[in-house]
Parts: C-alpha cells; sequence; structure tokens
C-alpha cells in the first residue's frame, strides 16, 4: 500500500493516502482560483521589507512539466513543499505562506531554522493545498519542489503564479535536499548562494563519514511504525539518502522488497527482517514505548544486542531526519549520528 502512487510523507502517520485526500480537492479546487488573480504582478505593498534576498534574473529552472522562468525578483513567496520553507529561509528569502508537514507550530519549520522568519507566514493545507488562501497572499512565486508531483496541483498553483514544481523523477516527495537546494535557489536567483550551501553540506557530510569510519559497510534498516504497522524505507527516500552518505548500507532485504516503492510495509511475521548492524525506527503518531514494549520488536537480534534507536515521537531528531532539507540534515549530522555511533558501540 505504501508506493510511489499511492503514498505521502502524511500517510506514513496512519492518515489516508495522498490519493483519497488529494483527488477530490484538486479537482474543487481548479474552480477555486479566483478569476482574474494574476501570477503575481509584483509587490503589492505589503511585503515585508528585507525578506526577500536580492537576485540576478530572469531565472530558469528545469522541472517535470519543463523549464520554468521567473522573470524578476519575486517578492512574494509561497512555499508548499516538504522543506520548501526552510530552504528558502537557508538563502536569505522569508516566504510569505508556507505549509507545516510535521506539524511544527508557530512559524512552521523545525528548530533548525527557529527564529529565521521576521514575520510568521501564513500556514497553507499540505496534501490540500488551500487554492484560495494562496491566491489572497498574491504570491509571484510559488514552490512546491517536494510534493506529490501531481499534474492537476501543479496546473492549479501555476494558473496563480509561476510554480516550481518537482524535478523529473522527483514525484511523490523523491527530491533530495540537495536537488531541492539548487532548485529553490535558481527559482530566486540565488544559484551561487545554492551551489556555497550545497557544497558545505555535502562537506559536512564527508567530514561525518570520515569521522566515523565504523559505519562503513554496516547494514542499516531506518523503520517506522505507526496505527497500521512497521514499515521500512528504501533507497530514494531521504532517510536512506542521508544514512548512505554517511557510509551505511541499506537492509538487503528491504531493498529486495521495495521494487518502485521508497517505503515498504512489514507484517509482523517478517519484523525479525528488519535486522541489522543498526535499527533505526520511528512512532509516528504513537509513542515510542509502544515499539521498545513490542516483544516482536524485542526479539529482533540488533534489538537485543541493543543495536537500536529508537526516536520519541515528534523528537527534533526524529523530525530533522524525517524533513531531508538543508537546514535539517546539517542539525542531524550535528544531533542523530551520535545516536547512531553510540548504538553501534553498545
Amino acid at each position: 500500500m505504501f508506493n510511489r502512487s499511492n503514498t505521502s510523507p502524511r500517510s506514513f502517520t496512519g492518515s489516508p493516502s495522498r490519493r483519497r485526500l488529494a483527488a477530490g480537492a484538486l479537482a474543487a479546487a481548479a474552480t477555486l482560483v479566483i478569476a482574474g488573480c494574476s501570477s503575481g504582478s509584483g509587490d503589492s505593498g505589503s511585503s515585508d521589507p528585507g525578506t526577500v534576498a536580492k537576485g540576478n534574473f530572469p531565472a530558469k529552472v528545469s522541472t517535470k512539466f519543463g523549464e520554468i522562468t521567473v522573470k524578476k525578483q519575486p517578492k512574494r513567496v509561497v512555499a508548499l513543499g516538504w522543506g520548501d520553507a526552510e530552504t528558502a529561509l537557508a538563502l536569505g528569502v522569508q516566504p510569505v505562506g508556507a505549509s507545516d508537514w510535521l506539524n511544527f507550530g508557530g512559524d512552521g519549520v523545525g528548530p533548525w531554522a527557529k527564529g529565521m522568519y521576521d514575520k510568521s507566514p501564513k500556514k497553507i493545507g499540505t496534501l490540500e493545498p488551500e487554492y484560495e488562501k494562496i491566491a489572497a497572499l498574491q504570491p509571484d512565486l510559488i514552490l512546491d519542489t517536494k510534493s506529490s508531483g501531481d499534474q492537476k496541483r501543479y496546473e492549479t498553483l501555476s494558473k496563480i503564479a509561476p510554480t516550481v514544481g518537482v524535478p523529473k523523477g522527483g514525484d511523490q516527495y523523491l527530491t533530495d535536499w540537495q536537488d531541492q537546494t539548487e532548485m529553490v535557489a535558481d527559482a530566486l536567483g540565488l544559484h551561487a548562494k545554492g551551489q556555497e550551501l550545497i557544497k558545505k553540506t555535502k562537506a559536512k557530510f564527508a567530514a561525518t563519514a570520515k569521522a566515523h569510519p565504523e559505519f562503513k559497510g554496516k547494514t542499516i534498516t531506518s523503520g517506522s511504525l505507526t496505527s497500521e504497522g512497521y514499515g521500512a524505507y528504501v533507497r530514494g527516500s531521504g532517510r536512506v539518502d542521508f544514512l548512505e552518505r554517511l557510509g551505511f548500507k541499506n537492509n538487503p532485504w528491504v531493498e529486495k522488497q521495495g521494487g518502485n516503492s521508497f517505503f515498504i510495509s512489514v507484517a509482523r511475521e517478517n519484523v525479525n527482517k528488519l535486522d541489522a548492524d543498526l535499527l533505526v525506527v520511528e512512532p509516528i503518531g504513537l509513542s515510542a514505548s509502544t515499539i521498545t514494549n513490542d516483544a516482536l520488536f524485542k526479539k529482533v537480534p540488533a534489538v537485543k544486542a541493543g543495536h537500536d534507536v529508537v526516536f520519541d515521537l515528534n523528537s527534533p531528531s526524529a523530525t530533522a531526519f524525517a524533513t531531508d532539507s538543508v537546514l535539517s540534515v546539517n542539525y542531524a549530522l550535528d544531533k542523530v549520528v551520535p545516536q547512531f555511533a553510540k548504538a553501534l558501540k553498545n
């Protein structure tokens, strides 16, 4: 049930699949775009000074939907994709509207981006973006680089303002932090700044991997437990990408089950298949004790040996690991990696 054609990150919380949630919404949304709504004719006078970094224009961005041209400096940016708002903030741009995928509250970003807004953005829905609310913000650029990649979603948004959708192959939230940073930076006319962020982050990954040679070649399972049961992430997801950059090798059994999916459900009788040199599990919508008190989970060899990390529900470590933005991966390298190293030493 968890595959690229019907799964969003929020599906991992036990909520209905993206297809059921969004199909009706997208069909109805086309009629919601206010007649005569412009695609962003410049600042309406309500944007805050200093919220947009100066860039070079016109700017072009390659996406699944073709090459998008941003003709002039956007002054009112709406960030809808998973991690798009954080990426804009990392580049010095404060969106006027943004989606809060992990229900952080406040400004809708994790602690790694705390205090980066001068004025809180208007909150926009995630799986079902509120198109009238977006239009009312009079954006001149919409960022949706990590989302479902749904054609109707893109077409509806592009009627409101120039929209930078997912890259080719980025459907179903598979845009990684590097591609996301590059696309958002290019759309904002800040290519050089984006490249510098990418360079520094890749260097930090390399330095962290070098500092932990014990990670190299070790197998790892990145899993979760929701109300629907256990599951594990396959190569292509942000979590596995993060781990592989550190030298880990994803659980071969999980990879074999994945096929075209980036997340697999794991039946209780197969929980032992989650075994690896290191097992990392997130509770989603449940308490961590639901995992740690599970008799089957306790029998997994990695757990018996103490080579497991079970995140607390909605902890900064878990959300940083899940977000996969240029800011969150830097935070995770500082805060999450030490937990992995400790578990391996047990």
